[in-house]
């Protein structure tokens, strides 16, 4: 599958199994949707979902749970321990692969308004789809619970939903969408049922409070197992890994006489996080993540024995290039060149810094400084390879629609506009695709010392398909400019070509 997001609805249910049961069959009925976890709390009263799937089956999934929970869950009669506003209480969408984070604000907007229009309950956009930054965090949405945030939203026109009617929905509260990065809810349990020590505990670690940073807790009590909780969110476990937060816990309630009796991963959570965990705890030496076993059998897997998938899509499009047709052509191969040399740059990337040395030569930064640059480059690689792949297509319809222009009768009047606007969008997209394969090859030279010395030539390969995706895009441009009559345009283009091109000679000369 090429393009993939996550939804991972929060629903305000822990107690009732069948109500579970009954939102995970509204996911499951939508097809092309993937449920990969269920959980359930006791205690929380609550309920996380995490599927997965292309994007427009993986929206409709969301709206349709969002119904049933509307339907089967009264917030009126809801007693728990988590913060909530709504009976469907939170549904964000994550980006996995071959989607940016701008696509997952779209799919946010997108749903949130059909949940306001056609189910008439308020909806309230957060984290990077929000549009007000003092809604960017939930707990600003949730602050006060249900009551509070009616409150604000009867006395305070900031506090207008971003869709839907301005009361909350008698029943089902509101709904909080979103976009955001991937994070890991993370829970530690304390020995005591005392929930001061939990939420002093929570306040200290916590971020906002001048502990961990990308760290979110809050204490809860667990009344069922006499026991109280802090319960964090880690929004960027890179930064701040599951041990860390477990450590700062572990003496915090040190310090104050308590023990900690175990910890939980509530959902899924990216292997890597775990393996940092492992590296930690059990101090291992010179430890690669490929060392894991699923990693290396599926790396290994990956490359001699390409799925049947990926090798019937790739024998298509070279079909579908060798066809007697003007497309897909030159244009749509630099791009796919251009989405290669970014996927590259990914993978090396995500192996992670060399760790033959503490400090890569010629460099004042550590190891782990350098790992942060990394997941900053792999984030933006990421988007580029999105951006590029989606320019395969964009291309050779652009080309369809200039050469649909020809064809009109020379007697028609429309006939040169309609071949004026065509070739414009057709210059666009190869102009696009060497700007992007610029920006994607200045990220390749970038991480190319950082990265471990077996992908070294990987990002080489990839620098070689950048400044081949580079080229072809302005091969591209130049063929069309030769036919445009417009100066002022051709004056436009040809200003953006030469920083371009500029890039292009500098990039070269660093080899």
């Amino acid at each position: 599958m090429e393009r993939l997001v996550e939804c991972v609805p929060n629903f305000s249910e822990g107690r009732n199994a069948e109500t579970v049961r009954a939102l995970v069959a509204a996911v499951r009925a939508v097809k092309g949707v993937y449920l990969l976890d269920e959980e359930m709390d006791y205690d929380h009263h609550r309920a996380v979902l995490t599927f997965v799937g292309a994007p427009e089956p993986v929206v409709e999934a969301a709206f349709q749970v969002v119904r049933a929970a509307a339907g089967l869950i009264d917030l009126r009669t809801h007693q728990g321990g988590h913060p909530r506003v709504g009976a469907a209480d939170v549904v964000p969408f994550v980006p996995i692969r071959g989607v940016t984070m701008d696509d997952c604000v779209t799919l946010a907007k997108g749903v949130g308004k059909r949940i306001g229009s056609e189910l008439c309950i308020p909806v309230f956009l957060y984290e990077r789809a929000a549009p007000h930054p003092d809604r960017a965090n939930l707990e600003s949405v949730r602050r006060g619970g249900p009551e509070g945030l009616a409150y604000r939203m009867e006395t305070d026109p900031a506090w207008t939903p971003d869709f839907g009617p301005r009361t909350l929905h008698p029943t089902a509260g509101a709904t909080v969408v979103g976009a955001r990065p991937p994070l890991i809810a993370y829970n530690v349990n304390l020995r005591t049922d005392d929930l001061a020590v939990a939420k002093a505990i929570a306040k200290t670690v916590r971020s906002s409070g001048g502990g961990l940073p990308f760290l979110k807790a809050i204490g809860v009590a667990l009344p069922s197992r006499r026991l109280v909780q802090v319960s964090m969110n880690l929004t960027n476990f890179e930064e701040t890994p599951i041990h860390t937060a477990f450590e700062a816990v572990r003496r915090e309630a040190e310090q104050r006489g308590v023990e900690v009796v175990g910890s939980e991963v509530i959902g899924l959570v990216p292997q890597r996080a775990l393996a940092h965990a492992s590296e930690f705890f059990l101090k291992l030496e010179r430890f690669d993540p490929t060392q894991v076993l699923e990693t290396r059998l599926e790396t290994v897997l990956a490359r001699e024995a390409p799925p049947a998938e990926l090798d019937a899509s790739v024998a298509g499009f070279l079909e579908a290039v060798s066809a007697e047709t003007p497309t897909p052509g030159g244009g749509s191969v630099a791009a796919l060149a251009g989405a290669l040399a970014a996927a590259l740059g990914v993978m090396a990337c995500r192996l992670g810094p060399s760790s033959d040395q503490k400090k890569p030569p010629g460099s004042a930064a550590t190891v782990a400084e350098h790992a942060a640059d990394l997941k900053t480059s792999e984030q933006r690689l990421i988007e580029l390879r999105a951006k590029l792949h989606a320019l395969i297509r964009k291309d050779a319809e652009a080309y369809e629609g200039l050469l649909q222009a020809y064809r009109l009768p020379k007697t028609d009047p429309s006939r040169p506009g309609a071949i004026a606007t065509g070739l414009r969008v057709a210059t666009e997209a190869p102009l696009e695709t060497a700007a992007l394969a610029s920006e994607a090859a200045s990220l390749l030279r970038r991480v190319m010392p950082l990265v471990k010395p077996a992908v070294a030539s990987d990002v080489k390969v990839g620098l070689l398909m950048a400044v081949a995706a580079i080229e072809g895009g302005l091969e591209n441009i130049q063929a069309n400019l030769k036919s445009q009559q417009n100066p002022q345009l051709a004056s436009e283009f040809a200003s953006r070509i030469q920083a371009i091109k500029q890039s292009l000679v500098e990039l070269k000369g660093l080899w």
